[in-house]
């Protein structure tokens, strides 16, 4: 026969366990995650490292458990200009080759967002069709406004 103070422990190991079990790290270690990597500079080597940084991000903690955005502003749209669009813009670079094409293809692919700066669009004189796989839904009104927001909705903040 069980003990009523000994039924009142097991209900509550029990109940403890049961409520702490959204709690338990996912099976990679890792609970869900919101992340906004911040680009604002040029190198096509720089850039292609913070891409390389999203992806080990994703294989570590797994596609279906990060909701993860890139804010590309100032020198950082140069990630998605194409080289030959550069002319007639203020940009000095656009590093939108074939290998950064499909960098960032195979990001999309995996659910991640790219958000681009329009004063940056309007400042530096580049048209959206100069850019790789942009479209309006892309396009936030201020880059820097776009990362407070998302900090402010519990993203967590990266600049590799």
């Amino acid at each position: 026969m069980v003990r009523p103070f000994a039924t009142l422990l097991i209900i509550l190991f029990v109940g403890l366990f049961a409520s702490a079990s959204p709690l338990v790290a996912g099976e990679n270690g890792y609970d869900k995650q919101k992340v906004v990597y911040h680009v604002n500079y040029y190198g096509g080597k720089e850039q292609t490292a913070a891409l390389r940084n999203v992806q080990n991000h994703i294989n570590a903690v797994g596609a279906n458990n990060l909701e993860l955005q890139v804010v590309l502003h100032g020198n950082g749209v140069a990630m998605l200009l194409y080289p030959d669009s550069v002319d007639g813009t203020k940009m000095r670079e656009g590093n939108a080759n074939d290998e950064m094409q499909a960098r960032v293809a195979g990001l999309k692919e995996q659910g991640v967002d790219f958000k681009i700066c329009a004063n940056t669009l309007k400042g530096r004189n580049v048209a959206m069709d100069a850019l790789y796989d942009v479209d309006d839904d892309d396009i936030v009104p201020s880059g820097v406004a776009e990362l407070a927001k998302l900090q402010t909705q519990g993203f967590t903040y990266i600049k590799p």
